[in-house]
This record gives structure tokens, sequence and C-alpha cells, in this order.
């Protein structure tokens, strides 16, 4: 199934259009081999990298919070105001504190946290992550030397692809069942209601029945 820049601006106003010609671009050369082969897996996969990425505009994670936002956020690492406070506003020292010494990264002071952390329309984040994808037949480039390069055209959409499609992704989306494939990609519900805002906006536009 091919897309356009016509549909999805008809579909989202809102959409960054900075990034619209090569989203279609890349989206139509690599959607098929991802899986991404049918309308409904189309609309479904739309709709999640679009509220994934604020439509299109962010590739790269936001890690700028308060003391407050830790708290919430992050109550696993920051368990006291004067610990949050002293990592609050310190995009950096906040990703080496959350993701250091898991998801194949080193421990805080290696600064894998903050060197692989979440970038691409569907984060990939994690040393771990990145070294799987860049064995895989999709990736052009060593995104663990390299990680920035997740950030960019093609990698943002491609590390997105890859993901749905080595999560099984693509069977949640047969089902129609956006609750499930939020879980399996947010690892909550958080967005739900955008998410499915989205998704009818897209089946809407592509024909695709509810």
């Amino acid at each position: 199934m091919v897309i356009n820049q016509s549909q999805l601006l008809r579909a989202v106003p809102e959409l960054c259009k900075d990034r619209v010609n090569e989203f279609v671009a890349y989206f139509n050369q690599w959607a098929v081999p991802f899986g991404i082969d049918t309308p409904l897996r189309v609309v479904h996969f739309l709709s999640q990298v679009f509220h994934e990425s604020a439509n299109l505009r962010c590739c790269e994670e936001n890690l700028n919070y308060s003391a407050d936002g830790l708290l919430k956020t992050f109550p696993k690492y920051f368990k006291t105001r004067a610990e949050a406070e002293a990592y609050a506003r310190k995009p950096e020292k906040i990703a080496n504190r959350v993701y250091g010494g898991r998801m194949g990264n080193g421990n805080e002071q290696s600064g894998d946290g903050w060197r692989y952390r979440g970038r691409g329309f569907i984060g990939l984040t994690g040393k771990a992550n990145y070294a799987e994808y860049t064995k895989s037949e999709f990736c052009v480039g060593d995104v663990v030397k390299n990680p920035d390069l997740v950030a960019k055209a093609p990698g943002n959409l491609k590390t997105a692809m890859f993901f749905w499609w080595k999560n099984g992704c693509s069977k949640l989306a047969d089902a129609d069942d956006c609750e499930a494939l939020t879980r399996r990609i947010n690892g909550g519900t958080n967005g739900l209601a955008n998410r499915k805002f989205l998704l009818r906006r897209f089946k809407k536009e592509f024909g695709v029945q509810p």
C-alpha cells in the first residue's frame, strides 16, 4: 500500500511539514519489507508513530524533567525530593541515572544511558537494542558507534518499523486492537485517547472500515 503527502496532511493537518516528504518516501520503500503491508496495518502504524513522535516533530527523547516530573515519572530512581532536585533539568544526568545498568548499558558513570537514550519515531533505547538493530539486515551503518543516526532519516523511521516487526505488532493491528498495540509500544496506556483519535482520522482518510 502506497501513501502520499496529501493523504497524511489531510488526516493530520498538524503534521510537521518539514519531515513529511522524506517520511512518505522512506515509508513507501520500507513498509512492505517490515510487514506493514495491509491498509489496517498501515493506519495502526501511522497512528502509533504519529503519537509517539508528536506528529513527526520529535526524533529524540525529551529528558528535561523538573523535580516534580522525576518524582512522578521515575519514582524507582528518585525516592526523595533532594535526589530529584539534584538531577532536575539535567537531561544527561537523568538519562544516565534511569537507564544506567540495564538494557545493555553500563552503569550510571559509563554515560551509556545518555549515549543510548531514546531516538527515532518509536524511541530505540538502550545499547542492547541499538546493537540488535545494527546487526539486522535493515540497518545501514553502525548505530552503536554512531547513535545519532537513529534520530535522522531514514533511521528514525526504519528503527520504528524494526520495533514494530520485532515485537509482532502487525498481529495486533490485524485484530484492530489499538489498546494492545499501545501497551506493546508504550508499556502502558499513555496517550491512548489521542492514538485512537489519530487512528479514526487515518481510517477515514484511507477508507478502512472501523
